[in-house]
C-alpha cells in the first residue's frame, strides 16, 4: 500500500499521552479520523482521539496513555495510508497533482513544477508553459477543474 507524509511529532500535550503533530496535509480532517491508522516508523497505531488546537493536529493513539509511554515518538514522522484517506472524486494529493497536464482556457498545454506555500493555508502552482514558468494561485477561480482520470487540471490565464 502507498503511503503519505501527513507530518511530524513535535511535541506533547499534558500527561496522558497526547502529541502534538505538525501538519501542513491538504486533508488533515480526513487523516486523523479517530478509529483510522497511521504509521509512525513502519508500525501501525490506531488513532484514538483527534482535535486541532492553534496550529497543531492534537492526536491520542491506541495503548498510549502516559507521557512517558509517547516520548519515544518526538521528532517522528507520521505517515497515512492514500487508501484509507476516502478521497473524493476531485479531491487529489499534492504529489499526485505533480504528475497532471495543465490545460489552459488558451487551449495550451503545460505541466506542474511545484507546488509551495504562500501563506497560512494558500498555496501556489509553479507551472511550465511554452517554455516559461508561471505563478498560478491553487484556489478558484484560476483553478477551474480537476480531472482525476484523465489527469488534467484545468486553469483560468487572468490578462495581464
Amino acid at each position: 500500500m502507498k503511503r503519505v507524509y501527513i507530518g511530524k511529532i513535535v511535541s506533547f500535550h499534558g500527561v496522558k499521552g497526547e502529541m502534538k503533530i505538525l501538519s501542513s496535509f491538504e486533508f488533515v480532517q480526513k487523516a486523523f479520523l479517530v478509529g483510522t491508522h497511521i504509521f509512525i516508523d513502519e508500525k501501525e497505531y490506531t488513532i484514538t482521539s483527534y482535535r486541532h488546537h492553534k496550529q497543531y493536529e492534537m492526536i491520542t493513539l491506541d495503548g498510549f496513555n502516559t507521557l512517558n509511554q509517547v516520548l519515544l515518538f518526538k521528532g517522528k514522522a507520521v505517515y497515512k495510508e492514500v487508501t484509507e484517506l476516502s478521497l473524493l472524486e476531485n479531491e487529489v494529493l499534492e504529489e499526485e497533482l505533480l504528475t497532471f497536464r495543465v490545460l489552459t482556457n488558451e487551449g495550451k498545454i503545460g505541466m506542474i513544477k511545484e507546488i509551495f506555500e504562500t501563506g497560512k493555508q494558500k498555496k501556489t502552482l509553479r507551472i511550465l508553459v511554452d517554455d516559461r514558468e508561471y505563478l498560478i494561485p491553487y484556489q478558484e477561480p484560476f483553478i477551474k477543474k480537476i480531472d482525476r482520470k484523465k489527469k488534467e487540471i484545468e486553469i483560468e490565464w487572468i490578462a495581464w
